[in-house]
């Protein structure tokens, strides 16, 4: 499989999403520092937000073959600058996260991500399992087995 590192400011679902990957039970945990698991690398908000740790993501970045940019539906903005996605020689996909939330904008967050330079978004609800299939799929390379087969 393909090892994604995902990207997003504080409570954009970063580590809901890690969880429904990996098949756990979800539950709300604070990321701390940098997780690694077998094809997810789960970071903290903090580093995106804060340009000083924004250099750390990009060298993680080089550990993973696809960036995984989260954006929350719920979101009234967006962090990312247009067209960054060229600044990584890596894949780089968007996620909406919290899709069916109030209030929620999927098509609003999908934008934004396009403008960031995504070609490939997924649309997902962590809890609801929602979008991790297509996601665990995306990942899959010739041989894989998913649990599904």
């Amino acid at each position: 499989m393909k090892k994604i590192i995902l990207m997003g400011r504080s409570e954009s679902g970063k580590t809901t999403l890690t969880q429904a990957l990996k098949g756990e039970r979800i539950e709300y945990r604070k990321t701390q520092y940098i997780n690694y698991f077998d094809v997810v690398i789960d970071t903290p908000g903090e580093y995106i937000q804060t340009k000083q740790l924004g250099y750390a993501l990009a060298l993680y970045a080089y550990e993973a073959d696809i960036v995984g940019l989260l954006l929350a539906a719920t979101e009234q903005y967006s962090l990312y600058p247009p067209n960054i996605t060229c600044m990584v020689n890596r894949e780089v996909v968007g996620i909406v996260t919290k899709i069916n939330e109030k209030g929620a904008d999927p098509k609003r967050a999908e934008r934004w991500l396009r403008i960031t330079g995504c070609k490939k978004i997924f649309f997902v609800d962590s809890k609801k399992q929602e979008g991790i299939p297509e996601i665990l799929e995306y990942l899959r390379e010739e041989g894989d087995r998913m649990p599904w087969d």
